[in-house]
């Protein structure tokens, strides 16, 4: 779908609402009181993590702003792993909270409400800033004198609150702080929905704030900007901080401040390091030790990378990029490792949660039987055993105990098979379950359950089928995962179930309440997935459950701008001066949700698609610059060493500092893009490639198009745009000329020019440049005859990218070159920058 509509309907979540005229502030009637949505309910809240997501900042008539927010926020996550996989193990609550303002306090920049309800323009700052009054009280700490303030939390009352008393209800203090809001409203709305505690260990707030400024901070109270590009990526690492314990990585402490190298012991965080070789950490067997060597899930390969822990030097981090360095990646595998820890432990409980038949003496002629966790994408493994010897099961929940011998002792194992034999995403063997040492052998990934068999003598349950928990239904699920049903447990016998994909039966010889998708291999399209399950006490006592089946790819087109030219080839590979814009359409075949664009540079790691920040989605382009562009001290679409993403003053860092030779990425870059839906499925990757070069075109003072005999270009700057000459082009001392998308069927000859283009043209006689003072710029043309390129002086564009990357000479870039080839006595040498041209002629100095 469009993403412009993700602000109009959000399936499953969003009722029609009208958004009123835009006004400072509502009249003084009582708010609403909040609104729980149970977005997703995966099963008991006291066995799962439970993600509740509140809105602040929100006037009553901008809820369904809020539910796009959530649903945005939610798409992301859900495209990233580990909760891509993991899913299932979390229920997700939306909570509606009307707040008397729009907005949040403090806010550094100030933003303006549309009359569309959203809260989207950058522009003035509004005042008083600290005057907003919202339900949850954010504020952007010193943001009301730091241009820079990020870190938004829930602060005091609000200024002149007693006269607030009209809003509320009877009996809630309007000078309420924000976190006395906040317990008040999971007290009195959330919890009886959950039916456990607020304080329960299992428990994690999302607030959602109603801006467009980048802000947020992590703790099992996290926030979020709602409105900001970036918002959903803010929500992911600061619930690595708050649920996976995960610290930062990123250089800094202020952003625009540079700090001195670390020089302390060695920290206790398990993803930072003093280590300075990648043998020692191996031979030492030292925290990240076992991933050393590999391909980083977020870039760039595993080993030592300078800088982390706010440090810019001093301690090193697993890898390149992270979204703890840089939001918009993923988690590396260090990262990932104690994430799936975390949420298949409950986060702090330390156990993968089952269910399973009461333990102690069971009579020898019954069932036993065992409810697990459910992966999206792979099945968990149930081994039985029966005096320590496996029964041959078939990774069933269920064991009929008949033929077993009173006082045999029956156990079961269920393993998450995630360990190097299985899905290699945990490597530490232990069996401990700290948050530092949680290893595939323990109780987060492996739980055993053991019982004695008695006499017989089971009392037979009545017929009954019924289904009590299962995949969701609300979604469509895609086309690779496993869908599970879980039913009830007779006690003397084993329900049947049955499967069908589009009305024909599936195999399920082993009676499985589990159907891999990606196994069955359904075709491209959307499918309907059914199951029913019988008791066979009684045929007519039945249980059905439908599904549809999204096995349809989404996809993710791209607009470039405009480029100098476009060379040949099978990859579509345009040319700039500098960089350019991208623009990603995610698109799906189910309407009304959110589709994650994703991008990657260079192979160096999935990125999140987001538009720029600061700029409104979904209009704004992502923009690729040779350093990048920087936005509050931050730097985005940075092309050069570094990647994507990092703190403006890395790039200004001197040569011989840990963390410096910044060098700008001139050059031939490939970028791959695609999409996730809603459903989890990963569209294929489309890509292309873009060489950037240094420098610009100079300003036209002559413009020729259309037929003409033959050009001199005396003086000033000659521009040939879509023109056809049938004769010579001449250019004298000291003028420059530049030749887009043209014809020249004679010579094309400079002495001691300024400056010569050519973007996308055909010669069909001799070059011939000699003595050009500044600049030569050849990409993307046809030379039938020779190309001779003697004595220039190229003049670069950019020094720090030739002090660090070497002086170049004449700019020839992808070039067909029929003739020969001739290059002497230029200032340096010839550079294609990446996108070899080809000349079948012979070559001579070049």
């Amino acid at each position: 779908m469009n993403r412009r509509t993700v602000f109009l309907a959000v399936a499953g979540l969003i009722a029609a609402l009208q958004v009123a005229i835009p006004t400072a502030a509502q009249a003084a009637a009582p708010l609403p009181d909040p609104k729980v949505h149970p977005v997703q309910v995966t099963g008991p809240p006291a066995e799962r993590l439970n993600l509740i997501i509140l809105g602040d900042g929100y006037q009553a008539d901008q809820q369904s702003i809020f539910l796009a927010d959530v649903d945005r926020n939610l798409a992301v996550m859900w495209a990233t792993e580990p909760f891509r996989t993991y899913r299932n193990y979390i229920n997700v609550y939306a909570v509606e909270i009307a707040s008397i303002d729009y907005g949040v306090r403090c806010d550094p920049d100030g933003r303006v409400r549309n009359p569309d309800g959203t809260i989207r323009d950058t522009g003035v700052r509004e005042g008083p800033i600290d005057g907003k009054r919202t339900a949850l009280r954010m504020i952007f700490q010193n943001g009301c004198a730091d241009p820079l303030a990020r870190g938004t939390v829930y602060g005091g009352a609000p200024l002149n609150c007693a006269a607030d008393t009209a809003y509320y209800p009877p009996g809630v203090n309007p000078c309420e702080t924000g976190n006395q809001a906040h317990n008040r409203i999971l007290d009195n709305y959330v919890m009886p929905v959950l039916g456990i505690p607020r304080t329960s260990q299992n428990v994690q707030t999302l607030a959602i704030f109603n801006t467009f400024t980048y802000g947020g901070i992590g703790g099992t109270s996290a926030t979020t900007s709602g409105g900001s590009p970036q918002g959903p990526l803010i929500s992911l690492h600061e619930l690595g901080h708050s649920l996976g314990t995960l610290l930062d990585e990123y250089p800094y402490s202020s952003r625009d401040v540079v700090r001195p190298c670390y020089t302390g012991a060695e920290p206790t965080s398990f993803h930072h390091t003093i280590y300075t070789s990648t043998g020692q950490m191996v031979a030492d067997q030292h925290k990240w030790w076992r991933w050393v060597g590999e391909e980083s899930l977020s870039g760039g390969t595993v080993g030592l990378h300078e800088g982390g822990g706010m440090f810019p030097c001093g301690q090193r981090r697993p890898s390149e990029h992270s979204m703890m360095r840089w939001i918009g990646f993923d988690l590396d595998q260090i990262g990932r490792e104690h994430m799936v820890a975390r949420i298949t432990g409950m986060r702090n409980a330390g156990q993968m949660a089952i269910r399973h038949t009461p333990l102690g003496t069971v009579p020898s002629d019954g069932v036993l039987w065992v409810e697990t966790g459910h992966p999206r994408y792979h099945e968990l493994q149930v081994t039985w055993r029966a005096n320590g010897a496996v029964l041959p099961t078939n990774n069933s929940r269920s064991l009929e105990t008949r033929g077993l011998a009173p006082g045999t002792v029956v156990s079961v194992e269920v393993r998450d098979p995630v360990g190097p034999a299985g899905t290699d995403w945990v490597r530490n063997p232990s069996t401990g379950n700290s948050p530092t040492d949680s290893g595939y052998n323990g109780p987060r990934f492996t739980q055993t359950r053991q019982w004695t068999l008695g006499a017989p003598g089971v009392v037979a349950s009545p017929p009954a089928a019924q289904i009590t928990n299962s995949t969701m239904t609300s979604q469509p699920v895609a086309g690779d995962e496993v869908v599970f049903v879980e039913t009830n447990h007779p006690t003397n016998r084993v329900l049947s179930v049955a499967w069908s994909l589009d009305g024909q039966p599936v195999p399920n010889p082993d009676n499985s309440r589990r159907v891999d998708l990606g196994a069955l291999r359904p075709s491209n399209g959307v499918h309907k997935l059914a199951v029913a399950v019988t008791d066979p006490a009684d045929p007519s006592q039945t249980a059905t459950r439908e599904w549809t089946v999204d096995n349809a790819a989404p996809t993710a087109p791209r607009r470039l701008s405009t480029p100098l030219t476009t060379l040949a080839g099978g990859v579509e590979h345009p040319v700039y001066f500098d960089g350019w814009d991208m623009w990603l359409d995610p698109r799906d075949n189910q309407a009304g949700r959110y589709v994650v664009g994703q991008l990657r540079l260079d192979r160096d790691g999935w990125f999140n698609y987001f538009g720029f920040p600061e700029q409104p989605m979904p209009a704004s382009p992502f923009q690729f610059r040779h350093s990048g562009t920087s936005v509050k001290a931050l730097t985005y679409g940075n092309l050069g060493t570094g990647g994507l993403s990092r703190a403006t003053f890395e790039q200004t860092l001197p040569d011989d500092h840990p963390s410096g030779r910044f060098v700008p990425g001139f050059g031939t870059h490939t970028v791959e893009h695609r999409a996730i839906d809603a459903a989890g499925n990963v569209g294929p990757a489309d890509s292309y490639r873009a060489t950037v070069l240094p420098g610009s075109s100079p300003a036209c003072t002559r413009t020729l198009t259309g037929r003409q005999s033959s050009v001199n270009a005396a003086s000033g700057v000659t521009c040939l745009t879509n023109a056809q000459v049938t004769g010579q082009v001449t250019v004298r001392a000291g003028a420059s000329l530049v030749v887009r998308n043209s014809t020249v069927s004679g010579t094309l000859v400079s002495t001691n020019a300024q400056a010569v283009q050519l973007f996308g043209s055909t010669v069909g006689g001799a070059v011939v440049l000699t003595g050009t003072r500044r600049d030569i710029t050849l990409a993307g043309n046809r030379f039938s005859g020779t190309v001779m390129l003697a004595n220039n002086t190229q003049v670069t564009a950019n020094e720090r990218y030739s002090r660090l990357a070497g002086a170049y000479g004449p700019v020839v870039v992808g070039n067909q070159i029929t003739g020969a080839l001739s290059c002497s006595g230029n200032s340096a040498p010839v550079r294609d920058f990446g996108a070899p041209n080809t000349v079948r002629g012979a070559r001579a100095g070049c």
